[in-house]
């Protein structure tokens, strides 16, 4: 049986992730800025006056939003680019074609939470500049170990720089997904994953 104080830190945790949950859908929306600690007690539930007793800051609010979409798509990225159901080249193509499906899904209105934030945040603030950085090192990273297994499995020339491929489908999906944001069309999106797969990932052979 849980003691009374074991219940009191998992009804802590269970209200501090409600706030994270409900700040990352606002700031999809509304971006970090526009967001209003009212609107995310409001969203959550959570009685107004108590933010503070979970976040030590807005910023300290902002990490823990980051740092919980990180976890959750370095989950989905682990899960899409090692499904051994597929081989690497095919892994990497349903990641692009799921990031599309994600813009459609929301009709152009999110796109990358970590890459609105980059946007947004990156020149005003150099502790969450840094903490991007490292969210985009590591799906970098989980990008160049897809590719070296393409070239394991023969899909790619020996040659292939796997890490400078890597940084290209990083930055071109990010810039693919503003622009399709920006036009409210799959196009851009669309036709970054066609020049992928017909111009830049050449094939072994």
């Amino acid at each position: 049986m849980l003691s009374s104080d074991d219940m009191q830190v998992m009804a802590h945790t269970q209200t501090r992730q409600k706030l994270i949950k409900a700040g990352g859908e606002i700031i999809a929306m509304q971006g970090f800025n526009n967001a209003g600690i009212n609107s995310v007690l409001g969203l959550a539930g959570v009685p107004k006056g108590s933010f503070y007793h979970y976040f030590t800051s807005k910023q300290d609010f902002g990490l823990a939003i980051i740092d919980d979409f990180a976890t959750d798509y370095s989950s989905l990225l682990v899960e899409m680019l090692n499904d051994d159901r597929f081989a690497p080249l095919q892994r990497l193509r349903n990641y692009l074609e799921n990031c599309l499906d994600i813009l459609v899904e929301f009709n152009y209105s999110r796109g990358c939470m970590i890459g609105n934030l980059s946007q947004e945040l990156a020149a005003q603030n150099s502790v969450f500049r840094e903490r991007l950085a490292e969210v985009f090192d590591d799906w970098k990273l989980q990008h160049q170990v897809c590719l070296e297994a393409a070239i394991e499995a023969g899909e790619l020339e020996a040659s292939a720089d796997c890490g400078q491929l890597a940084e290209f489908l990083l930055s071109g999906c990010q810039g693919a997904m503003l622009r399709s944001k920006v036009e409210q069309s799959s196009e851009p999106m669309r036709n970054f994953i066609e020049i992928v797969f017909s111009r830049v990932l050449q094939k072994a052979g």
